[in-house]
């Protein structure tokens, strides 16, 4: 099962040019590319790559799975520590183990989730951050951790 959060505004969806993909993990360009894969289906543009959400969403990951911890926290604040700009800014979490850590997984769900859907496909958003880390987490070995950081 995967478990997903919304903050308020939420949504992503990425087709990287490949010297944006040089800085991403396996899992996090192919939970992008997946994310756009959906949008163009629904007749939406892709987001852009953005390093300041990146490093926010990265960072965002690591402090949940220091700390076991599944929640948003200060998402306004870390947005304002990372130097995000824009009118909008979203997030969304998942984690997942198994199949159910897997880009098309974690996407399916958060479309499932009217509130992630919206989010998702969300015209207004575009650009893109996000961290996926595999780590033992709430004692599931090998459990991707999600955290999608959006900007309009």
């Amino acid at each position: 099962m995967v478990r997903w959060l919304t903050a308020a505004c939420a949504a992503l969806a990425l087709l990287l040019p490949s010297t944006a993909l040089a800085g991403l993990t396996r899992a996090e360009n192919g939970l992008l590319r997946e994310m756009n894969r959906v949008r163009a289906a629904h007749g939406l543009r892709p987001l852009r790559f953005d390093p300041r959400l990146e490093r926010a969403a990265r960072a965002h990951t690591h402090t949940m799975i220091a700390t076991g911890s599944f929640s948003h926290g200060a998402f306004g604040s870390r947005m304002l520590r990372f130097a995000v700009r824009g009118r909008l800014a979203g997030e969304n979490l998942a984690w997942g183990s198994g199949g159910d850590g897997s880009a098309r997984a974690i996407v399916a769900a958060w479309l499932a989730s009217p509130v992630h859907r919206a989010n998702l496909l969300r015209p207004s958003f575009r650009r893109v951050g996000v961290g996926d880390l595999v780590a033992v987490f709430q004692g599931v070995a090998g459990a991707h951790v999600v955290t999608a950081d959006f900007a309009g």
